[in-house]
């Protein structure tokens, strides 16, 4: 019987269960090996799915970032091959029913709605050697990595194109120069000591409660003058709408329309932090605030000093005609 091409025999198995466990413990040379062990059989799912083309190389690029996130999934470790080829398959799959839409939306593969954020952080946390390649990409070119692989609700190239304030062909570019700059970082990153990803992140989470609790308290401008830069600048679509200021009123308004906000996700780099919350209306004003809003904040120094929003669109309303 005949075995598909990157598919190990036995003897190679055992081999994937090693490279497996060693990369799920942070070893970047063992993910690289398994991914270059594994490549042909990789790369012939995406062409029968795909055909030849550039679409095929972005396929793979994309899996390889998948893999370094999700590489702690696997829980057969000899069963890597299978996993990686699935990755691929429901990469192209994804990117093919992109291309039937007027738009481009294609999202990246996320846990089940079950989980809680607390349970993703434990089990999805980026090695700490994943989080120095991204540091190391520009500023321009790091916010949509982030975005794309790292966020939970702004994973689309047209959701990144609006909380970027750039074009959906300028999100695709710079995602495929990050990608290709991101291999390059991940082999110089390996071999240096590296701060707890895990640590940092965690602590985010409770910034973020904290944040909110204070804020309740009518304390959120303390907390502004505690963690923000006194520069900080306040955007939305690209546009600066103001300072310290305008995010005090901002706060203390909504909280005084009654509308709560809610972590839901955190992603922590040194450089760049995205907390998304839920705004929760109250039931006299449902429609007050969008569903959702990013806290996308650059930091300077170890404070904010660009803090960008990106509220989720409002659900269309469905007329009684299309219902039926």
């Amino acid at each position: 019987m005949s075995r598909t091409p990157g598919d190990p025999g036995d003897s190679g198995a055992a081999e994937d269960a090693a490279l497996t466990l060693a990369a799920q413990a942070g070893d970047v040379s063992a993910l690289a090996l398994l991914l270059e062990r594994h490549r042909p059989g990789m790369r012939a799912v995406a062409l029968s799915l795909l055909g030849p083309g550039t679409d095929v190389d972005d396929v793979m690029q994309d899996t390889a970032l998948v893999a370094l996130r999700r590489i702690v999934d696997v829980r057969d470790p000899e069963a890597v091959g299978p996993w990686l080829r699935m990755v691929v398959r429901n990469t192209c799959r994804t990117l093919l029913r992109a291309s039937r839409r007027s738009e481009p939306v294609e999202e990246v593969p996320m846990p089940p709605d079950s989980v809680t954020p607390e349970q993703v952080l434990q089990s999805h946390a980026l090695r700490d050697w994943v989080w120095e390649a991204v540091e190391a990409l520009s500023p321009t070119l790091r916010l949509p990595v982030v975005l794309r692989y790292f966020s939970t609700g702004i994973t689309s190239y047209q959701q990144i194109a609006e909380a970027c304030a750039v074009p959906v062909g300028t999100v695709r570019s710079r995602l495929n120069q990050a990608r290709t700059a991101l291999a390059q970082a991940l082999t110089a990153a390996a071999a240096t000591a590296h701060e707890d990803v895990l640590r940092r992140t965690k602590a985010s989470w409770q910034e973020a409660h904290a944040t909110l609790d204070a804020a309740e308290r009518g304390e959120f401008e303390r907390v502004v003058k505690d963690r923000y830069s006194p520069e900080v600048s306040l955007l939305a679509g690209g546009v600066r709408l103001g300072g310290a200021d305008l995010l005090v009123a901002g706060m203390d308004g909504d909280l005084s329309a009654g509308v709560r906000q809610r972590p839901l996700h955190v992603v922590a780099g040194r450089s760049l932090v995205v907390w998304e919350m839920e705004l929760v209306n109250p039931s006299y004003a449902p429609d007050h605030c969008p569903p959702a809003v990013a806290w996308i904040m650059t930091m300077d120094g170890g404070r904010v000093g660009r803090m960008s929003l990106y509220h989720s669109p409002r659900p269309r309303a469905v007329s009684p005609i299309t219902a039926a």
